[in-house]
């Protein structure tokens, strides 16, 4: 029988938010060095999670102390003397996201990479876990499942599969052939059966994508309800989801739900098995470096909306609403003409993950200018090739040759596009990858579609939509980002705000000698005129300051997608290849 690297997971006392974990590695060496994780794949950004390791302490399977020594920040070095050694220690769990741990006396989900150490050597070795749950709780994962044991093939399956243990009943369904299971928890304010076959749709049209067939046996959405937050965790054969529990019930908050589902099934492909080739193996001690991340998330993000509309669950008007409001988001974000996408992903370590008050003027997303970057890619491919490719060929030939896992070259995405379109890119990726230059977005007029632009009209105001408002009017602007209260979150670069030093971390307290916060700020100043004068009343670092603001006009940077009006027959026929849609089905001008 194969030797196997063991786990048990117990939880005597949810409240205390405490995992008590004992790991178990077979006799190999005098000594054995036994490491944590500082980061989970997915999520790049070293969390440490080593400290929340306590009482650490090693064993013979007799229960004899043997003798260890810690090394550095996450690594252990025990004298085994030969035989096999367990590992008894604790760790504290007390953090609700995706991407860490969390237990209480309502349930507990655990990541891999916070619970479970690991010996390099036996990465490849089979782990196995074992639960001891509270009377009354189940656990939910993707693992095999072997009598008492969850089995996992190696470290790395280990790491890629989170643990829910609680006294839920997971929801079940059958798409693409494939059992799946939901698991709530946080009682989200949701259609059960709305859920199910929204799902359904979404898991079906991405497995169509890439030839019908899934590429795992089993599935698990764990879905967690919170007041605010939202975001996803990709794993091989799951994933978890949080999401504010009243985001459910609009109509808009439904469908933002279901892009959120969608982005992370979609990395079942795109990350989880094709994936940069700096990523095999991870290494779990330090960062991992790439340049594709525009590619991985940005065009997983392309694709999380247009997938839900090709399942039917948005409509074609919401389509083109979110990708202005995606351009909005762009133009409002200084740091585009300072750093380029591709450097985004390789500092995604320090910056994406690390927003200050300053991150706007900085730094750019790689979600964000990745996704338009690949709605170009996606047209200027579609163009090329008279719509007979897509970016969607280009998906497929990259499963095709390193859906084995085997990993993507730094260059491997540039050049199955060029592959795919069959004419020279170079110039599209130089542009758009590797420099600061502003996005060509001329290629929309293949589907009959063009960018424009408007001032903001309200606080609310996202882009997406055409002018609401005729007027006359120039409303002054101030360039600032205020904070729920009274403090400035962030001054934009070049602003009249910046300008006359105005900070971050500002607190308004009044404006021309009237009591007034940072958001009244923002609204008095749009009742002005450029050139007029603010007399802007503050306390910084517990100091009573007074800065003059001469306001400067509203930047033209509100962007929607507008059609042309006589769309030829070429357009049209483009436009439906594109968004599987009849031209007159959709309605691009402004809705109240």
């Amino acid at each position: 029988m194969a030797q196997s690297v063991r786990y048990t997971v117990s939880m005597s006392k949810p409240h205390s938010h405490l995992f008590e974990v004992e790991a178990q590695f077979p006799a190999m060496m005098d000594s054995l060095t036994v490491c944590l994780p500082v980061w989970t794949p997915g999520s790049y950004l070293v969390r440490e999670y080593s400290r929340h390791v306590q009482e650490f302490r090693a064993t013979d399977l007799a229960g004899n102390a043997l003798a260890f020594e810690r090394l550095d920040k996450r690594s252990y070095r025990i004298d085994t003397r030969g035989a096999p050694v367990r590992l008894h220690y604790k760790v504290y769990a007390n953090e609700l996201t995706v991407r860490t741990s969390h237990l209480d006396g309502t349930h507990g989900y655990f990541n891999g990479a916070t619970l479970f150490f690991y010996v390099e050597s036996m990465r490849l070795m089979e782990h196995r876990v074992r639960v001891t749950a509270p009377t009354g709780w189940r656990t939910t994962v993707a693992l095999d499942r072997d009598g008492d044991d969850f089995v996992a093939h190696d470290y790395d399956e280990l790491v890629d599969s989170p643990f829910e243990v609680g006294p839920h009943t997971p929801i079940t369904f059958t798409a693409a052939n494939v059992p799946h299971e939901i698991v709530l928890w946080g009682e989200p304010q949701l259609d059960e059966k709305k859920l199910v076959a929204d799902l359904t749709k979404i898991v079906e049209t991405e497995a169509a994508m890439f030839g019908g067939k899934l590429p795992m046996t089993r599935y698990v959405f764990f879905l967690y309800a919170s007041d605010k937050a939202r975001g996803g965790l990709e794993h091989k054969a799951s994933t978890a989801l949080i999401y504010p529990r009243t985001g459910f019930a609009s109509s808009k908050g439904w469908e933002d739900f279901l892009t959120l589902a969608t982005h992370e099934y979609f990395h079942l492909w795109n990350v989880k098995r094709i994936k940069p080739r700096r990523f095999v193996p991870f290494d779990y001690a330090q960062e991992n470096y790439t340049q594709l991340l525009w590619f991985f998330e940005g065009g997983t993000s392309y694709y999380d909306n247009l997938l839900t509309r090709r399942a039917g669950c948005m409509s074609g008007q919401r389509y083109l609403t979110r990708l202005g409001e995606t351009v909005t988001a762009l133009h409002t974000t200084p740091g585009r003409k300072l750093m380029t996408v591709t450097d985004s992903s390789m500092i995604a370590w320090t910056k994406h993950y690390r927003p200050d008050e300053n991150t706007v003027n900085t730094a750019i997303s790689y979600y964000l200018k990745g996704e338009l970057v690949c709605t170009l890619l996606d047209l200027t491919i579609r163009r090329a090739t008279n719509n007979a490719k897509s970016l969607d060929d280009v998906l497929r030939l990259l499963w095709q040759r390193f859906g084995d896992e085997s990993g993507v070259p730094e260059n491997g995405v540039e050049a199955a596009a060029q592959e795919v379109a069959g004419v020279d890119l170079s110039p599209f990726f130089a542009q758009t990858l590797r420099s600061t230059d502003e996005l060509d977005y001329s290629v929309l007029s293949h589907v009959g579609l063009e960018v424009r632009f408007r001032t903001r009209e309200s606080k609310d105001d996202k882009g997406g939509t055409a002018p609401r408002h005729r007027t006359d009017k120039v409303a002054g602007w101030l360039g600032i980002v205020p904070r729920h209260g009274s403090g400035i979150a962030s001054v934009l670069d070049g602003s009249p705000a910046m300008e006359a030093g105005l900070s971050a971390d500002d607190e308004v307290i009044a404006l021309d000698g009237s009591k007034c916060d940072a958001p009244g700020l923002v609204s008095r100043a749009e009742d002005r005129k450029p050139g007029d004068t603010l007399k802007v009343t503050v306390f910084r670092r517990e100091r009573l300051l007074e800065v003059n603001v001469v306001l400067g006009p509203k930047p033209v940077d509100m962007a929607w997608l507008a059609r042309v009006d006589k769309p030829t027959d070429e357009q049209r026929v483009a436009f439906h290849s594109w968004l599987g849609l009849e031209w007159d089905d959709v309605d691009t001008r402004s809705h109240h």
